[in-house]
């Protein structure tokens, strides 16, 4: 019976390590991923000889080797993954949780049949079953979490395959398993099936919770470009009257320069004329770069930026159409642009100070905010980038941010240098 068992075991490993190549983003090359899967394999397969064949009646050694392998397991999970966190947690111990169910199947067929072979070939059918199943459900909304970095809930996810993984433990395999009170077979399998039907649910919620959040973003965004075109629109009318109000006073001002001209007063006239070239300065539209999209949000953050008294230095050159989408581009502007305000609006009025280039020409992005810093800045140990200082993670503006860099393959870097913060991000198409 051992035997078989810890045939079904390594059965379930196999499935483990397909679990996490298939659910989890790498950080290291294909082959690199591969040796550390392999050993994980090696590592559990030898503590199952020690707690099933060498030492089949020893609870110490059953409890220790089954500790040591969920070390293994969670310890090759972050070991493996581009980030260390819940997520990665998360997947870990769903991978061990989904292969326990796998290894249930096998007890029941082969007390149902009281054939090995059997028993084998079933529990693989399920294993193959599950792991396709949850291919098609919840493999894209995982890899689009682990992704975007969301860290957000995830450590409350985490406690799904926690507590089914010690409930199916306990009722199934210790102290006493199936085979001695198969009356908890009904049971165990309705948890089994409990388990699925929470992750679809739960991570469904979660996926249609983000969509939400992006929907919103952009909502806010349309609403803001919205806002900036009737300022716009309104800066026009108000510039076409005064330009009308400046046309009817011309004559005035033509007759008082000649009175002026045959009285030989010509500083009078210079000072007329400044006052006209001024009053005319005054009604043109501030064009900050040729895209109406993105000059409609940097025309709304410099109205902001105005308010609360913070002088910046703009250069942006970006030409009617640019080979990224512009709402993207504009998203990414405006949390840079809003990042910078939130900085230094705390700060003295001499120091209060923001300084943006951007610049895309020539099939290049590059995009640079500068603004004054106090304090330590905590960046994220694979990012590189600041971390929100209300969670964990980073902003969502930030994750916008890098989630844009990714798609136009592109890099994005910060550094604080004398005081002055510096975010960069740069793309060649």
């Amino acid at each position: 019976m051992n035997y078989l068992t810890a045939f079904s075991y390594i059965i379930s490993h196999i499935f483990l390590i397909l679990f996490f190549y298939l659910f989890m983003i790498h950080r290291y090359s294909q082959i690199a991923t591969l040796l550390i899967y392999f050993l994980l394999f090696s590592v559990l397969c030898i503590l199952d000889f020690f707690k099933l064949i060498l030492f089949p009646d020893s609870a110490l050694c059953y409890v220790v080797s089954t500790i040591l392998q969920i070390i293994a397991t969670q310890t090759s999970a972050f070991f493996t993954a581009r980030r260390q966190n819940y997520q990665t947690l998360f997947i870990g111990l769903s991978a061990s949780s989904y292969v326990i169910a796998g290894a249930v199947s096998s007890a029941i067929i082969k007390i149902y049949t009281g054939n090995s072979i059997l028993a084998i070939i079933g529990s693989t059918a399920v294993h193959f079953g599950i792991l396709v199943f949850l291919s098609f459900t919840i493999r894209k909304p995982c890899l689009r979490f682990q992704e975007k970095g969301y860290e957000k809930g995830w450590w409350k996810m985490c406690l799904i395959p926690i507590f089914f993984y010690c409930s199916v433990s306990f009722i199934a395999f210790f102290p006493h398993t199936l085979y001695d009170n198969p009356d908890n077979i009904i049971g165990t399998v309705f948890i089994v099936i409990t388990m699925f039907a929470s992750y679809i649910i739960v991570l469904s919620y979660m996926e249609s919770e983000s969509k939400r959040i992006a929907s919103y973003w952009e909502n806010k965004l349309q609403e803001s470009y919205i806002q900036g075109l009737e300022n716009r629109h309104y800066l026009v009318e108000q510039a076409e009257q005064n330009l009308k109000i400046l046309h009817h006073d011309i004559r005035h001002y033509s007759q008082i320069i000649d009175s002026l001209l045959e009285q030989k007063r010509y500083e009078e006239i210079k000072e007329i004329n400044e006052q006209i070239s001024h009053m005319a300065d005054e009604n043109k539209v501030k064009e900050y770069c040729s895209n109406l999209i993105v000059n409609t949000i940097l025309s709304n953050m410099m109205d902001k930026a105005l308010s609360l008294d913070i002088r910046v230095d703009l250069n942006a050159k970006i030409p009617k159409e640019i080979p990224v989408n512009d709402y993207e581009l504009t998203i990414v502007v405006a949390n840079l642009f809003e990042n910078a305000i939130q900085c230094v609006k705390p700060f003295e009025k001499e120091k209060r100070y923001i300084e943006i280039e951007i610049n895309c020409m020539n099939n290049q992005l590059f995009i640079q905010t500068k603004n004054e810093y106090e304090g330590e800045i905590i960046l994220d140990s694979i990012t590189k980038l600041p971390k929100s200082k209300k969670n964990e993670n980073h902003g969502w503006g930030m994750q916008s941010i890098l989630s844009f860099s990714k798609k136009i393959g592109g890099t994005v870097g910060c550094y604080l240098d004398n005081g002055i913060f510096h975010i960069m991000l740069y793309a060649k198409f």
